[in-house]
């Protein structure tokens, strides 16, 4: 695996869950793997779950760790070719990706969407880049389209506490009160359609995600028929594909709270956090016994040591 980008990178997702399972029960089991490697993670817009876990994962396998935040510490980067660099940028991409890649054996970087333009942001013209002119592998801390770390976390959570060999995995879409990316969602699609689950997707009309990250899910318009025999239920809010980062519709009674949760399998629910108490998730299945969303966060730091273990066995 060069670099980490997308379920697509990853050979065997089942080999990669059991690794990280194996991290999990014994930390500090390639404590020497990274030995005088360095990763750096830089970060262009806010983490909390994913800059600790990444920053954990890396320090259990013995590397060094930089860790910038772009957006706060850096120079404005311009990421257009051809450009007369006489307004608000001051370094190009392509000086500051292969300078970081002097520096740094493994680069992880987040950045978001801006979700005004839908053919720029599935481009990943940022991520791409990085990749060109860094000459380092390189693994998402979330970008415009996926979060894999997040996804093979879900997934290794999924393992853990499936009640039977093919669980029923239901994806359900949540109100906010503001317009998210579909990164999360998109991922997880992905990830669970190269899974051995049942997977279902439930929506309003109008918040279908890509049929690339889709597939060959199920897709339900009623919640309610969605969750019928669910065993997780996976809680998560997205802006419109279609009508690009657009809000269309609040719809609050698809937030999930016992009465829902009661048409499941005595489904465990999970959400990637950080969430919203009262509009995506009532406060009675967060603090519940089904909810997972501390299991599934912690989750995130064997995520991400199986997969830097993975790049720096096949790297170096």
């Amino acid at each position: 695996m060069r670099h980490f980008i997308s379920v697509n990178d990853v050979e065997d997702i089942s080999l990669l869950v059991k690794e990280a399972l194996t991290h999990k029960a014994n930390p500090y089991l390639h404590k020497e793997l990274g030995k005088n490697r360095t990763i750096g993670l830089i970060f262009l817009n806010p983490s909390l779950r994913t800059r600790i876990s990444t920053q954990k994962a890396a320090q259990n396998l013995g590397m060094n760790v930089i860790v910038m935040n772009m957006d706060k510490e850096g120079w404005a980067l311009e990421t257009q070719d051809g450009v007369v660099m006489n307004h608000n940028t001051v370094e190009h991409i392509r000086e500051a990706a292969a300078v970081m890649g002097q520096y740094c054996d493994i680069i992880g970087v987040r950045s978001f969407p801006r979700l005004v333009d839908r053919n720029e942001d599935y481009s990943e013209d940022f991520f791409n880049k990085f990749i060109k002119y860094s000459g380092v592998p390189i693994v998402s801390l979330e970008s415009a389209t996926r979060h894999p770390l997040q996804s093979l976390a879900d997934l290794i959570t999924i393992e853990e506490h499936k009640p039977k060999p093919r669980p029923k995995v239901v994806l359900t879409w949540a109100p906010h009160i503001k317009s998210l990316p579909q990164a999360v969602p998109n991922s997880f699609a992905e990830w669970m359609n190269k899974a051995d689950v049942d997977f279902v997707i439930t929506h309003p009309e109008g918040y279908e995600l890509a049929p690339e990250f889709a597939g060959a899910a199920k897709v339900e318009y009623e919640q309610e028929k969605a969750l019928e025999g669910a065993d997780f239920v996976y809680v998560k809010n997205w802006s419109s594909y279609k009508d690009y980062g657009k809000v269309i519709t609040m719809d609050s009674y698809w937030m999930i709270d016992n009465e829902l949760l009661a048409l499941t399998n005595k489904a465990k629910v999970m959400h990637c956090l950080p969430v919203r108490r009262g509009v995506e998730l009532a406060d009675e299945v967060l603090d519940g016994v089904d909810s997972l969303v501390i299991p599934e966060a912690a989750n995130r730091v064997w995520s991400a040591q199986a997969v830097l273990a993975k790049l720096i066995r096949d790297n170096f």
